[in-house]
């Protein structure tokens, strides 16, 4: 019987993106609460069906990197490698990097950080039956053709639609045979005045009579190259945030402190967690700081620290009350920064802030206050492995509440969740 081979994730991040406009190179820049190339990494460490991960990383930051996988604890990762000027040159140095025993090697951009767990699952299992697989999508668009003519082009022909893909990563080979490629490549010396722009390319041109086999892509698999792909990927999270059905165990013997929500404190008490609750009836109201405080000062510490105490507000601005404003800003905004502030001393696990429901202006304006502290704090806590989410409330209760808990013992972090749409 063979034994399976070893299948590695290389991550390709050696670009300094200089059709982004930032000094910092886009892969360690934010969204959703984490580096672009810190998503990748969760991607292929949460992926069962890969052993290993090696980093092709810009020169002059591959330590940041390594930072990067010591704090977010990514075991797999085993090498991190500066990466060349150009895309195939960081591939040849990641090939090199990767030693003489066969292997499947899935090569990423690192700047995808929305890769899909059933794509590095379906490349896996095709590498079973095929030496070389690419990740592609149909093309949604028609595909011209232009020509030069007299003051600009024309088009010289219109490509049939259906027979063309848009590639994507991860591109995926047998180690042996994409070295071989590479070498060829490598030894031609007109290989540098007309470079491939990826991987496939290399194959196609240097061992032609190699298929390429095609596995099904995503929409959503988007490499992040203009700013403006910032704010797509940033959207694209929001609605890709799945919260993983929870082990109802996962909480057995942890302490939990609950503000504002006797349902999630029932629920939590039944999972078999050590449950705190307060609520404006014990005279704990979350836009008191000291009233915050000297609750939580009394519990000592706590794995996770739930803030549900929200509240919401029917109708417009123009119809609302002094009292109603007053109840936006002081429960909603600056309850979610007195349970955090306090909190923070204590807490050894995650801290969940709700946000309240409703499409007024007041609550649209506490939503985004909340959200933005959560992903402010995600990155602040990181290190020490703290990790904070925030979940739009609008649903029944019961809903709400299963939800809170399963994203307590999840390994989410810097994400808004919509409870009840996104999976949740």
């Amino acid at each position: 019987m063979t034994s399976r081979l070893r299948s590695v994730g290389v991550l390709l991040a050696g670009g300094v993106g200089q059709r982004f406009g930032h000094d910092t190179p886009k892969q360690l820049v934010e969204v959703a609460g984490r580096t672009i190339i810190e998503h990748s990494l969760a991607a292929f460490e949460r992926a069962p069906e890969i052993d290993e991960i090696v980093v092709l990383m810009t020169p002059g930051h591959a330590d940041r990197v390594r930072e990067i996988v010591a704090r977010g604890g990514y075991g797999k990762v085993s090498q991190v490698v500066d990466g060349g000027a150009s895309r195939t040159e960081s591939t040849w140095r990641a090939l090199r990097a990767l030693g003489a025993q066969e292997c499947n090697v899935l090569l990423h951009d690192a700047v995808r950080p929305l890769v899909e767990p059933r794509i590095i699952a379906e490349c896996v299992r095709a590498l079973r039956e095929h030496p070389a697989v690419n990740v592609a999508i149909p093309s949604s668009d028609t595909v011209l053709v232009a020509e030069p003519a007299p003051g600009g082009e024309v088009i010289g022909d219109v490509l049939d639609r259906s027979r063309l893909r848009r590639s994507q990563t991860p591109q995926c080979f047998r180690l042996s045979l994409i070295r071989e490629a590479y070498e060829r490549a490598m030894a031609d010396p007109g290989f540098g005045e007309r470079p491939a722009t990826d991987d496939c390319g290399v194959v196609l041109r240097y061992l032609p009579g190699v298929p390429i086999h095609l596995v099904p892509g995503s929409e959503h698999n988007i490499k992040v190259t203009h700013p403006a792909d910032l704010h797509i990927a940033e959207r694209l999270f929001q609605l890709a945030a799945r919260v993983p059905a929870g082990d109802p165990g996962g909480l057995d013997g942890r302490g939990v402190v609950v503000f504002g929500s006797a349902e999630i404190a029932e629920l939590a008490a039944a999972r078999g967690a050590r449950v705190h609750a307060f609520s404006e009836a014990d005279g704990v109201r979350v836009d008191d700081a000291d009233a915050v405080a000297k609750a939580l000062d009394g519990v000592g510490d706590v794995d996770h620290v739930v803030n549900a105490a929200v509240a919401g507000h029917a109708g417009g601005l123009a119809e609302a009350t002094a009292g109603s404003v007053a109840d936006a800003v002081g429960v909603n905004h600056l309850g979610a920064l007195n349970v955090a502030r306090a909190a923070r001393p204590h807490l050894r696990g995650s801290l969940l802030l709700h946000s309240p429901p409703g499409s007024g202006a007041l609550d649209a304006a506490s939503r985004a206050a909340v959200a933005g502290l959560t992903r402010a704090l995600a990155r602040e806590w990181a290190t020490d492995g703290i990790r904070v989410n925030c979940v739009n409330t609008g649903t029944s209760p019961h809903l709400i509440a299963q939800t809170s808990l399963d994203i307590l013992i999840s390994d989410l972090s810097g994400q808004v969740i919509e409870a009840g749409v996104d999976g949740a």
